[in-house]
């Protein structure tokens, strides 16, 4: 069975990472984009429900949404593929990193979870910032091609894997660990400035630092010792073990 695969980001229908991506994947199967006319970064799971949307073709099978990713996955769904759905959604490859709970914001992990969402396999795919040259793009490329195949029929439903790959090693991506999701805290996460009027304004942004207490199964661990970091996400956000503490609380 040839694949059909859903491409969709939050960087935008011309980002490079995209575009690498859709030449690679078309090796293993039918490579339909759906993805935002802008850059929809940090856009995390929105979805546009206050004006109307627009789809444009850019070619063959190649199609932006002026909208969010969430937006691009559900149109493709319901109008674009609604005869033809396809056998997993993949998203990326985006421009920086997604680990820890930056996983909550990213518009590049939401179109995947959209994906699962829908009942189909998913994978987000994130490169660490500052190192997208050309060569790095295509090594993670081929390492998603290689990766595909292994998984699309194992996946549970309602999940989704999350990858990000560090700096390029020589030779290529050759080692993933199975990762869960580390813990990062941002510092000075408001810059304050004012305008020529006077006026304040501010900026959100900040440093991040990562909580590490001596783990190596974080994918910011991972990644740090350059490896691909693997991380399996479920959409049942639940806490399951604070539900069963709850059940003995007699709250009335």
């Amino acid at each position: 069975m040839k694949l059909r695969i859903l491409l969709s980001n939050d960087d935008g229908v011309d980002a490079p990472g995209l575009v690498t991506l859709a030449r690679e994947l078309r090796q293993i199967g039918e490579v339909i984009v759906v993805a935002p006319n802008s850059n929809q970064s940090a856009s995390s799971h929105s979805l546009t429900l206050t004006r109307p949307l627009r789809i444009t073709a850019h070619g063959e099978k190649v199609y932006s949404v002026d909208g969010t990713p969430t937006d691009c996955v559900t149109m493709a769904f319901h109008e674009l593929l609604k005869k033809r759905p396809p056998h997993i959604v993949i998203s990326g490859l985006n421009h920086g990193a997604n680990m820890g709970e930056d996983v909550t914001y990213s518009g590049t992990v939401a179109a995947a979870i959209e994906g699962a969402i829908m009942g189909i396999p998913a994978i987000a795919a994130s490169i660490t910032a500052g190192h997208t040259e050309q060569p790095t793009l295509t090594s993670a490329a081929k390492f998603l091609r290689r990766l595909i195949p292994k998984v699309v029929d194992r996946l549970p439903k309602y999940t989704l894997l999350n990858i990000n790959f560090p700096t390029i090693p020589r030779g290529g991506y050759r080692r993933s660990q199975i990762t869960r999701l580390g813990r990062r805290v941002y510092t000075d996460i408001i810059s304050t400035n004012k305008d020529p009027r006077g006026v304040n304004y501010f900026w959100i942004g900040g440093e991040p630092t990562w909580e590490h207490n001596g783990d190596t199964d974080t994918d910011d661990a991972a990644v740090a010792r350059g490896i691909v970091s693997i991380t399996p996400l479920n959409i049942d956000m639940t806490d399951t073990a604070l539900l069963d503490a709850m059940r003995s609380w007699k709250l009335g």
